[in-house]
């Protein structure tokens, strides 16, 4: 399932599943791992806000829990009109497992798909780890 409106129409039939009594704001995600594979979320909120969970990360969460980690896209339906994109939180963890994946989402034509690495620019990942262990500068 490579296709964009394909993977797009999977999110949004992924947004009848989510909980949102609060925001009334639901979300469905459809992630595509690199075989092929495509794992589901929806938004699921908490009446402390907090401990709300995107849609995005539960499809994330379930993929790694199931022994995958190598990811090439993400779609992501929310209501009607609005391009709904990942929000900060989200693109960090995303980035952990495929800086290079397409973020995928409905725009005003059609789907749009937009490189991860230009919603999170200068991102912060792995290999900043990496390289503070090889200088040897002491962690505090």
């Amino acid at each position: 399932m490579s296709d964009d409106r394909t993977l797009l129409a999977a999110a949004g039939a992924l947004r009848s599943r989510a909980y949102a009594p609060y925001s009334q704001f639901t979300v469905g995600a459809a992630l595509l791992d690199i075989d092929g594979r495509v794992w589901s979320g929806a938004n699921v909120e908490n009446a402390s806000y907090g401990l709300s969970m995107c849609a995005e990360r539960g499809a994330l969460f379930h993929a790694v829990a199931e022994g995958v980690r190598a990811f090439a896209a993400i779609a992501v339906a929310g209501p009607s009109g609005v391009t709904a994109l990942p929000c900060g939180a989200c693109r960090q963890v995303l980035w952990e497992f495929a800086p290079g994946m397409r973020v995928i989402s409905a725009g005003a034509s059609g789907p749009v798909s937009i490189a991860l690495a230009d919603l999170l620019p200068a991102a912060f990942g792995p290999e900043q780890l990496r390289a503070a262990a090889a200088s040897g500068e002491e962690r505090r």
